[in-house]
């Protein structure tokens, strides 16, 4: 689905882009992906590890596989497959992708504009990722992102299933007294995207990374962050 419809106009990392005129009630972002540049960082750590405990896997696999999904789902696929990841799986992943987001994590380019142009307009906003509070904790650290989100971050952790299922995002719905056909979630993954969808909100695909293809059944799906702005104000 394509959307074009615009209202009004607002200036975004130095581009004029369509806005709208009531403010929606709620966006809800994921973190990886999204908010911060963590995915090929982290696919690529996930990679490595799991190469490494018995299973070969690629970059490329781990994005296509495992991107938006919890390390509970890692490891049940991975044990689908034959293969029984030892106890400290968890804990040598995310100490090693710890240390790569202190290295080299970025907020995505544009995110930090259009957060400020959410927050000029009075539009609540929240984030739900499947990665652990320590894990988004530490990426908006080192990312500026620390206080954006005070009271309002949901992890995979907080709920008991995580994504694709819809609790999470209905989760953080609940947390921000917001009904879920009021939200809209921006989302960069096939499960995020299903996850929200089986809320009951709208979804809008960031298809940075991920082929737009796989994000089809979104809303809308765009590739740069000067374009989320417009499509939200179609939205509304």
């Amino acid at each position: 689905m394509s959307v074009r419809a615009r209202t009004g106009c607002v200036v975004v990392g130095g581009s004029t882009v369509g806005w709208w005129s009531v403010a929606l009630d709620l966006v809800v972002f994921d973190n990886d992906g999204v908010l911060v540049d963590s995915e090929r960082l982290a696919n690529g750590v996930l990679a490595e590890v799991l190469t490494e405990m018995g299973a070969p896997t690629t970059v490329e696999e781990s994005i296509d596989r495992y991107m938006g999904g919890t390390m509970v789902r890692v490891r049940q696929l991975v044990l689908a497959d034959g293969v029984v990841l030892p106890d400290d799986f968890d804990d040598v992943y995310h100490r090693r992708v710890f240390a790569a987001f202190e290295r080299e994590l970025t907020p995505v380019p544009g995110v930090l504009d259009v957060l400020d142009a959410l927050e000029a307009r009075s539009v609540a906003t929240c984030v739900a990722s499947s990665g652990t509070h320590e894990r988004i904790a530490l990426a908006h650290r080192v990312t500026g992102l620390t206080g954006r989100f005070e009271g309002r971050v949901f992890s995979a952790e907080d709920v008991p299933h995580g994504k694709p299922a819809p609790d999470l995002f209905l989760r953080a719905a609940a947390g921000c007294g917001v009904d879920p056909s009021a939200c809209v979630v921006v989302e960069d993954s096939p499960l995020g995207v299903e996850a929200a969808r089986a809320a009951g909100m709208r979804v809008l695909g960031f298809a940075a990374m991920t082929p737009a293809t796989r994000l089809g059944h979104a809303d809308a799906v765009f590739t740069t962050m000067v374009e989320l702005p417009g499509l939200l104000a179609a939205l509304r």
